[in-house]
């Protein structure tokens, strides 16, 4: 039950998020155990990815969970929307097993009245499959657009930086400050 308390779900996280990516987004908010990353069997791309990370103590898992649901997640220096919530014991691989549970395969006839059961889980499989591909998809859009977004916003910003830095090494702001009699304190 400790374990359970300690550790944080991490959802949407791209697919460059790794083991050092996320330890190294993550090592602000105290010593990580384990990362452990989790299939998404409906996007056989896996584009979008999910993790239970483990903290030292559920202090520090509270505080990430806190930060990060209102603020977003730095990745590569870029901010990225992460969903960060509580886990639950079923999240994990090494829970222990239900006592009686028993799962058994069994071929359907065309005859059988399961086998109309069946197909119409297996069509709903099917559809559900596609609408996640497509939602995966939009957000692998959506993210590429806030990618490309932020880069232009660091270019403009560094692009700025450097005028003023131009203007400072030249010399221009001395020449305006004598020509218009103005007092300029270097703090």
């Amino acid at each position: 039950m400790e374990k359970v308390e300690r550790t944080v779900y991490m959802d949407t996280l791209p697919p460059q998020a790794n083991e050092s990516v996320l330890k190294t987004g993550l090592d602000q908010f105290g010593d990580i155990k384990n990362i452990s990353f989790i299939p998404n069997y409906m996007d056989p791309r896996n584009n979008m990815r999910c993790a239970l990370v483990e903290m030292k103590d559920h202090n520090q898992a509270k505080n990430v969970i806190k930060t990060l649901t209102n603020s977003p997640f730095m990745i590569a220096g870029m901010p990225r929307p992460v969903r960060v919530l509580p886990v639950e014991l079923k999240m994990f691989d090494d829970r222990p097993r239900k006592p009686g549970r028993k799962i058994t395969f069994n071929w359907l006839e065309a005859d059988d009245p399961d086998f109309k059961v069946t197909k119409d889980m297996k069509r709903a499989f099917v559809s559900n499959v596609v609408k996640s591909e497509f939602l995966c998809r939009n957000h692998l859009e959506e993210e590429e657009k806030l990618h490309k977004h932020q880069v232009e916003i660091l270019k403009a910003k560094y692009k700025k930086y450097e005028v003023a830095d131009g203007v400072i090494s030249v010399g221009t702001t001395q020449c305006v400050v004598k020509r218009y009699g103005m007092r300029v304190a270097d703090d």
